[in-house]
């Protein structure tokens, strides 16, 4: 290549020190924080020429999977409300109870390509199709009630910032690394996302043990043209469980598809996932009773302040055929809504009701996409659009315009069943500012600190301390500290003292000592042990009537249970009987089950005391706060994977101490009882071994 070639090359380098900002025509912008609005609170308007570049070129910027929420899974069901909100919406599939909607519903990570893991510490998209009889609704939310920004505009520069850093594709589906704490150093606004990000919401047990909610302040508009808000919550059957840091690690080894897995083989089972879909609904005149924002995303209602009220359920029972066509075809749209349902002037909402459709176009290869069979509504679409990619329908006629004589006047607008926008009166100043009412970036912060259990406070900190250890520029680990202290000062010592970093000599502001209970996942319901996976460790010579009997009493109350062996296929019992191998050790993990158990037989538990990987499977769960449960000979075991500090098993009957059941005797009711027990509860954080040094 010529010297010639080699300067064409280099002058389509970009310097982003070279030259101010400027769009791509090199227009100099001076604000690109906020979107033009009408008045501090108003609308965001479509003449916003930067705004609109800006959120094209990005969600354009991949091709072909999204942009974010890559990877995914998705699932087919039914929805049913409990009883008619007539009282507050048109919308037919919330008012008439006997009416059963179909839907689908999409999960997902944000940052990941479509290759990476499902564990990874991130949000999880809830995303849920409506096929109403007056056309789709798309609810499209997160796991985590609230976002990372304000407005719109800054989606590009978070997705940017927290996306595998340009120079080297590194690292994959990671929030650790410079560019993203660069940018969270910068922008207070994203302090209290960061928050539940670094929270055990962002490591969920299951797409079926995780809440979700529709983030924004929407509208609920009833036959009068009266006006109530709402947050939508999605909140599991099961309950709200994650796994943890150091179990999401290995499992992204293990089986990088756990969570679609979890999923595919709950609905294959005819276990169910089950959602209730609960509101909160506010009052249009009580719009500023609240110390925030109802228009700021960045905030949550507690729910102490105004309760979430149950009003349906979501059942999923069919998995897809073929997840190109369907999972990965699927298109949600925040513009997708129907009569009775309205959105707000929320920036970000704004900005998403632009954008969704933008990436679409782009994504699934022009206009048509409404017409693949998994976006395709239930009523039947009539309207003048035409051509485009992929145009799968035949319209016939002469006129594809409106109004026409030659087609009747067809297909003729609607009469009152047709979509009507909300009245809302709307003035203002033409502005890129944003209103005094959006400033408070760490309130609720401080909020969701002091609402988490002791030991989910420590998972926090531990999660800061992993994430900004991975940053190698010491003005940005300084900078995210100086945020932490307006937080809590205590957490902020906590980061500082295991990052590096000097901490902070006094607190900024006091903390305001209020707490929102329901916030905590210490305080979700437990819901059974149904769908629990239960490992049964054997080999031969174990008591194969014990197993049955284990085996028949955890599958009563809905947990799953496999035997594990050193080998697969069958084993011999103490008593000659066979005991058949579900896997064999080597192919599994602790991290993939939720309990362990190790039934007697003296022989079976000293060929497993000498065999390293059951040995550590003992010990990993014990120290992921598992249900640990061993009979009679089987205690033993314990004693080898170091979890003999729990020598309560060597009184006689059944001791449950701390989630570490035993019984010195063979299987009893009791001990059953207890074990079904301790399973239910999920995870035994009192011996936590995640200790933060003060």
């Amino acid at each position: 290549m010529t010297d010639d070639k080699y300067r064409q090359l280099d002058a389509h380098r970009l310097d982003p020190k070279a030259a101010p900002y400027t769009t791509d025509q090199g227009i100099r912008i001076g604000e690109t924080d906020n979107s033009l609005r009408a008045g501090e609170r108003g609308p965001t308007l479509m003449e916003d020429f930067h705004f609109r570049e800006k959120l094209t070129h990005f969600d354009h910027e991949r091709i072909p999977e999204r942009v974010v929420h890559a990877r995914g899974s998705g699932a087919y069901g039914r929805f049913q409300v409990y009883e008619s909100l007539a009282e507050y919406t048109t919308a037919e599939f919330l008012c008439d109870p006997t009416l059963e909607t179909s839907v689908f519903v999409r999960f997902s990570t944000v940052a990941g390509s479509r290759g990476s893991a499902d564990t990874v510490r991130d949000v999880r998209g809830f995303a849920t199709k409506f096929y109403t009889r007056q056309g789709n609704f798309d609810l499209v939310g997160n796991n985590i009630p609230v976002f990372f920004i304000q407005d719109g505009i800054k989606f590009p520069d978070f997705v940017h910032a927290v996306k595998p850093e340009p120079q080297n594709e590194m690292p994959q589906a990671s929030s650790a690394h410079d560019t993203l704490w660069d940018f969270v150093g910068l922008q207070p606004e994203i302090t209290h996302m960061i928050m539940w990000l670094m929270s055990d919401r962002a490591l969920p047990r299951s797409f079926r043990m995780m809440q979700g909610f529709g983030v924004h302040t929407f509208r609920l508009v009833n036959a009068e043209g009266r006006s109530t808000f709402v947050k939508f919550h999605w909140k599991p059957k099961l309950g709200v469980h994650s796994l943890v840091w150091d179990e999401t690690q290995k499992i992204a080894g293990m089986d990088p598809d756990f969570n679609r897995r979890d999923l595919w083989e709950s609905i294959e089972a005819g276990d169910f996932p089950e959602y209730e879909l609960g509101l909160q609904l506010i009052a249009e005149e009580d719009e500023a009773a609240f110390d925030f924002d109802l228009l700021d995303p960045t905030k949550i209602i507690p729910e102490e302040r105004v309760p979430v009220r149950p009003v349906g359920r979501m059942v999923l029972d069919r998995n897809p055929d073929n997840f190109f066509a369907e999972t990965e075809q699927v298109a949600f749209c925040v513009g997708n809504l129907v009569p009775g349902i309205d959105v707000t002037d929320d920036p970000l909402l704004q900005a998403r009701m632009f954008s969704y459709l933008d990436t679409q176009l782009i994504r699934l290869g022009g206009p048509n996409f409404t017409q693949l069979p998994v976006n395709r509504p239930v009523v039947e679409a009539r309207n003048d659009h035409r051509d485009g990619y992929h145009q799968s329908v035949i319209p016939q006629g002469k006129a594809s315009y409106h109004p026409n004589t030659l087609s009747g006047g067809c297909p003729a607008l609607s009469n009152g069943l047709a979509y009507t926008h909300y009245p809302e009166h709307v003035e203002g100043v033409k502005t890129r500012t944003r209103s005094d009412s959006f400033s408070d970036h760490y309130g609720q912060a401080t909020l969701f600190w002091n609402s988490m259990a002791d030991w989910e406070k420590r998972h926090i900190v531990s999660a800061f301390r992993f994430e900004l250890g991975k940053v190698t520029y010491p003005h940005i680990r300084e900078k995210v500290v100086e945020n932490l202290n307006h937080v809590d000062h205590d957490m902020a010592v906590q980061v500082a003292e295991g990052i590096g970093v000097e901490p902070p000599a006094k607190e900024v502001v006091e903390n305001h000592g209020r707490s929102s209970p329901a916030l905590s996942q210490d305080r979700q319901p437990t819901a059974g042990a149904d769908t629990r996976k239960v490992a049964i460790l054997a080999a031969d010579g174990v008591h194969g009537a014990e197993v049955d009997v284990i085996k028949d009493a955890l599958r009563a109350v809905g947990a799953k249970c496999d035997v594990l062996g050193p080998r697969e296929g069958e084993l011999t019992g103490a008593d000659g009987d066979s005991v058949h191998v579900d896997h064999a050790l080597p192919t599994v993990a602790s991290v993939l089950y939720d309990a362990v158990l190790v039934p007697g037989g003296p022989f079976s538990v000293r060929t497993l005391s000498e065999d390293g990987q059951a040995v550590h499977f003992v010990t990993e769960a014990y120290k992921h706060c598992k249900a640990v449960g061993a009979l009679g000979e089987g205690v033993r075991l314990l004693d080898t994977a170091h979890v003999g500090v729990w020598r309560a098993g060597s009184r006689e009957g059944t001791v449950s101490d701390q989630g570490v059941v035993t019984h010195l005797g063979p299987v009893s009711d009791e001990f059953v009882e207890a074990f079904v027990a301790a399973v239910a509860v999920h995870r035994h954080w009192g011996r936590d071994p995640d200790p933060v040094p003060a």
